[in-house]
């Protein structure tokens, strides 16, 4: 029956049959068989089943939620009992920012690899938000805390900004000496998916919500990094970027007493997630304990 409720827990969080069989590579017929099984051991009945969505009947709702615990114990206890006996492998699937992966990830997986040879590791490299249950992902990396509940997270390291440019692209512009003075350059953007961009400062307790336009926008940070390197314009990324280029001067930061972020409410912090439903297989307590080491 743990086997069955394991099926049910997949089915919700994938919200379908057809997906839930994905994740677990399963027919879709036999995740039908053994959410039928269950119900009929339990005498109820779990889904309001129709052609267009799958939702969850009041008693499913509250077995769901009640039955949750009983999962996650079991996931706890086993791993308990093989203790020393589970040496990390399989495949550990980690989706990550296009930026941080290339920049900060790619140099060092190399290495985790080498002190686990029997792991193999799929690296989705995409700044689109993922579904961890539906698209059977082990682990992402994201900016800020996670607004699902379902979900665990561990910090990886802070996540400063800073404003750069050019020598060159500075030498032949007006000069920068106020946020608003950013009116009148070509800033380098952050695709966020509305009308208009604006980077927030910070000093002291003075604030300002600075209007930004430029001729390249982009949903990953390297193009733009390349394009402020090439003399394009103002550039607004994270201090893990552009550190490096600042210190070979190849880029000088603008506006070095203000703080500067893309949200009003800041950049936030780095965090490794992962599914809270289960006791962290033994190949993703071993990656989560390298990256955080390796960052730290």
């Amino acid at each position: 029956m743990l086997e069955q409720i394991k099926v049910f827990h997949q089915v919700v969080d994938s919200g379908s049959f057809s997906q839930a069989a994905k994740v677990l590579h399963m027919a879709p017929s036999s995740i039908a068989r053994n959410i039928d099984s269950l119900e009929a051991q339990l005498k109820t009945t779990l889904f309001k089943r129709s052609t267009r969505q799958l939702v969850l009947t009041e008693e499913g709702d509250y077995f769901y939620k009640q039955s949750g615990k009983l999962v996650e114990d079991t996931d706890v206890l086993l791993a308990e009992m093989r203790g020393a006996q589970d040496t990390p492998q399989g495949m550990l699937r980690i989706s990550v920012f296009e930026s941080f992966g290339n920049l900060c990830l790619a140099p060092i997986i190399p290495e985790f690899l080498q002190m686990y040879p029997d792991i193999k590791i799929e690296l989705d490299l995409d700044n689109k938000l993922v579904d961890l249950y539906s698209e059977n992902v082990d682990l992402a990396i994201r900016i800020g805390v996670p607004q699902d509940s379902g979900l665990k997270a561990r910090k990886l390291l802070n996540h400063p900004t800073l404003l750069t440019a050019s020598p060159t692209y500075l030498n032949h512009r007006p000069p920068i000496t106020l946020p608003s003075d950013l009116h009148e350059h070509n800033c380098l953007l952050i695709s966020q998916e509305r009308q208009r961009n604006h980077w927030f400062f910070a000093k002291g307790k003075a604030q300002q919500k600075i209007s930004v336009k430029g001729n390249f926008i982009s949903k990953g940070g390297s193009p733009l990094l390349t394009a402020a390197l090439k003399d394009c314009g103002v550039l607004l990324l994270s201090e893990w970027m552009v550190k490096s280029y600042i210190e070979s001067g190849q880029l000088v930061e603008v506006l070095p007493g203000w703080t500067v972020n893309h949200w009003e409410e800041g950049s936030g912090e780095i965090f490794a997630i992962y599914k809270a439903a289960q006791y962290p297989k033994p190949h993703v307590r071993a990656f989560l304990d390298f990256l955080i080491k390796k960052l730290s």
